[in-house]
């Protein structure tokens, strides 16, 4: 196995070293003399980070150094490369975090967002920014699901990709990570994520291979947890097999910070560089390895190929001339959180604000002069600057209106009921009254897990004591993932910012007040309850274990299979205008998984303000050979339309769209049959929908095996005949007569057994080796499913 590994590695480098440019050429030239002058104890030392931050330098051959730095909503750089930069770091525009971005649905925002984000790293001096992060949001405790996009694999894939491009355009890499299903915090240096690998390719690894494919990230970070019971900074399944040659990565892997276990495996595995430089023991063993025989020195070399391959891309496209802009960048992360924001309910149109509604607005909660803007952990940047959302609506929005203000609760005192008499007499005096409130820093961090989805007693208390004495009671959460709401019935809007960021409240006050029209929709489910959500018995796992007893049906699969309705469904969101869908068309409603479908659809603003809808694609399998979820998401768009205006969207499915990953066969297969086709507002307001047929053309293995049921060998045309040819007797004695012969009704048990056991079922008709000369006759047929 460990030989076919390294064949397999080796060919791939080669490929890889194939086409390239002449200035590649030159580079790869380089590179190879480099390789020729270094010693083995250098070529380790490449292996791993020289310090913190950054990569190791070979200063007799003139290989530098790049800087490495934590994200990804914004840059954690530490004053120097040595240092931890935990409460020194530099100063650099904190956007919101991914929970917020994957909430616009737009992809072009978020690329426009990694281009800022490379901008800020060239200003920083910095030459890999360690973002995005598209692990899927598999339970709603997660800790670090503030740092993730989505539940849902594509959305989570296409969000990655364009940040990964924003950033790389500007000649800044990223790190996409974490290296696979590193889905809870809790244990997260040991626990192995368990799942049969269909859910593993459909679920987890599908947002990495969306974000390889379609972005090339210049690294990928290989996460601290097991995956099916070995570590992602030594698997080769994860680092070789589908990342490399699968996928076609081009780029390195660097594990995360003190993630290696074993060096020695996790370099045979495909690790390029351990981060960060934890003392000489780990080289020492790697020396050693190499001298031993035991770790190839062609994979060094060609590890270390690949390393200088980015650290002189890296240093290449260096821009030393570019400054920070912080007031455009403020600006602009403005402008991205005032497009994040999710209005959940809007009972009566008591938004937006104005002056002819509201003449006295109140606003209550600490969060309004002290805001929570980012998560807790590695991504925590030093914001350039800080809004609080009460001076933004009192300067910009308070001319004509009347602004009070209390405090409402003590973010220092999750219990304090102290503050709430106060609150309600300003709120009893007002015409409307906005509640911030929400999540305080410490329930949610990286490296802590949830153990509920409440928010603090205070603030719920606050929110129903306050709408019992004001009708038009609007709450304004500030969270990084879902949260109950035991109030949801007694107050009129709820506007869901997320962590919004250094300027995220100005983009709040703008849609509060109407200047901008609420667009985001949720890239997450949130469920009435706890109890009711995917991986409730299975989270965050025991001694070192976690099932993923849920297999694929996480989010919004889970919840329509179940039939258990949510608080509020993935892909909800409300606006101040209205949308119709209509006349949804495509391209055949015949077609071959060739062939693919194209699909358009006419979206008309029906309301009087301009708005942006977020258009969601799903498809059904009507009937499938395994089990799949009701529908899946599988294109989305966002679409901008003044009032009365109509635009036609299009989607093109391909292949890929209609297929499901058989764990046995290892492939993506798209079966025959009639799929629907539905036009959605979210996972639960289906609009639009046509069923269209399918014609496989795949040609897929059989796959037969000793363990074949006899029953699935005799129901198949092929191979009933090599069955009736080894063991005639046996099956002329449970089968009926005639050209048709079937099995027996009473013969049923019989028949439902692995091949394997048919010596002893057929008395000795059949031997076991006959039976493995079956399952060789059977090894190359194939069918079209």
């Amino acid at each position: 196995m460990k030989k076919v590994l390294l064949i397999a590695f080796l060919v791939l480098i080669t490929m890889n070293l194939k086409a390239q440019t002449p200035e590649e050429n030159k580079l790869q030239n380089k590179i190879t003399q480099l390789i020729s002058q270094l010693t083995i104890e250098e070529k380790v030392a490449l292996c791993s980070g020289r310090d913190d931050w950054s990569t190791m330098p070979i200063e007799r051959l003139d290989i530098p150094w790049i800087w490495l730095s934590d994200g990804p909503h914004g840059l954690r750089r530490a004053p120097e490369t040595n240092k931890a930069g935990y409460g020194d770091q530099l100063p650099a525009t904190c956007f919101p975090t991914a929970s917020a971005l994957a909430a616009s649905w737009d992809l072009d925002l978020i690329y426009k967002v990694g281009q800022t984000l490379g901008e800020e790293s060239q200003a920083l001096g910095v030459n890999v920014l360690l973002g995005p992060g598209v692990n899927i949001k598999r339970s709603v405790l997660g800790g670090r699901n503030f740092e993730y996009f989505s539940e849902d694999p594509i959305l989570s894939g296409e969000m990655g990709a364009a940040f990964i491009n924003g950033v790389q355009s500007k000649g800044v890499g990223t790190s996409l990570k974490h290296f696979a299903a590193n889905n809870v915090e809790t244990m997260r240096m040991y626990n192995s994520s368990n799942m049969d690998n269909r859910t593993l390719n459909e679920l987890y690894l599908t947002p990495f291979e969306i974000a390889v494919k379609k972005a090339q990230p210049w690294t990928v970070m290989a996460c601290y947890n097991r995956v099916q019971g070995v570590y992602g900074t030594q698997n080769p399944y994860l680092l070789i097999e589908k990342l490399k040659n699968e996928w076609g990565f081009k780029g390195i892997v660097v594990s995360d910070w003190f993630a290696v276990i074993n060096r020695v495996e996790a370099m045979k595995a495909g690790m390029h560089i351990e981060m960060p430089k934890v003392s000489g023991v780990n080289n020492a063993i790697a020396v050693e390895a190499v001298n031993n025989g035991s770790l190839n020195i062609e994979v060094v070399d060609n590890l270390v190929r690949e390393i200088l391959t980015v650290v002189f891309k890296a240093k290449s496209l260096e821009d030393r001339t570019t400054k920070l802009n912080i007031e455009k960048d403020h600006a602009f992360a403005r402008k991205v959180a005032s497009e994040v924001a999710t209005l959940l309910k809007n009972d009566g149109q008591v938004l937006p604000i104005n002056n002819q509604k509201y003449k006295k607005v109140a606003i209550i909660g600490e969060f309004a002069m002290n805001p929570r803007y980012q998560g807790n952990g590695s991504s925590q940047v030093k914001p350039t600057k800080l809004d609080n959302v009460l001076d933004i609506i009192k300067q910009e929005y308070g001319k004509d209106i009347e602004i009070s203000y209390a405090q409402g609760y003590n973010l220092a005192d999750d219990n304090d009921m102290s503050l709430i008499e106060q609150a309600k007499e300003v709120a009893s005096k007002a015409d409307v009254v906005l509640i911030f409130a929400g999540l305080p820093l410490q329930y949610e961090s990286e490296g802590i897990d949830r153990t509920h989805i409440n928010m603090p007693p205070s603030h719920n208390t606050l929110i129903n004591e306050i709408s019992a004495v004001q009708k038009n009671t609007v709450v304004v959460l500030t969270n990084g993932s879902a949260v109950t709401m035991p109030w949801i019935n007694n107050v009129s809007s709820v506007l869901e910012t997320w962590l919004g960021g250094q300027a995220g409240a100005g983009g709040i006050a703008d849609v509060l007040f109407g200047k901008v029209n609420p667009s985001g929709k949720l890239a997450e489910t949130f469920p009435m309850q706890l109890e009711d959500t995917p991986a409730f018995f299975n989270f965050p796992g025991e001694q070192g274990d976690v099932l993923y007893g849920e297999r694929f049906f996480v989010g919004y699969r889970y919840y329509d299979e179940k039939k258990i309705e949510p608080l509020f469904p993935f892909g909800f969101g409300l606006s101040y205008t209205n949308f119709e869908y209509s006349n949804l068309k495509l391209s055949s409603k015949n077609t071959t998984d060739k062939e693919g479908l194209t699909a358009s659809l006419t979206i008309k603003n029906t309301g009087k303000v301009k708005g942006k809808e977020i258009v969601q694609l799903y498809v059904s399998d009507k009937e499938s050979t395994l089990q799949r979820p009701e529908k899946e998401l599988k294109k989305f768009v966002k679409v901008e339309l003044n009032p009365g205006e109509e635009k036609t969207v299009t989607f093109k499915l391909e292949s890929r769209d209609f297929s499901y990953f058989d764990g046995k066969r290892n492939m993506w297969i798209a079966e025959s049959g009639e799929y629907v086709i539905s036009a959605a507002a979210s996972s639960r307001d289906i609009r639009v929908s046509e069923t269209i047929n399918l014609q496989s053309t795949q040609v897929v293995p059989l796959a037969f095996d000793e363990y074949t049921f006899f029953l699935e060998y005799w129901n198949n045309k092929q191979t009933r005949e090599i069955v009736l040819e080894y063991m005639p007797n046996w099956i002329r004695g449970i089968v009926t007569e005639g050209d048709e012969a079937e099995i027996r009704e009473y013969q049923g048990f019989m028949v439902e057994h692995p091949l394997i056991k048919y010596p002893y079922i057929t008395s000795g008709e059949i031997t076991h080796e006959q039976v493995m000369e079956i399952v060789e006759k059977c090894k190359n047929l194939t069918y079209t499913p």
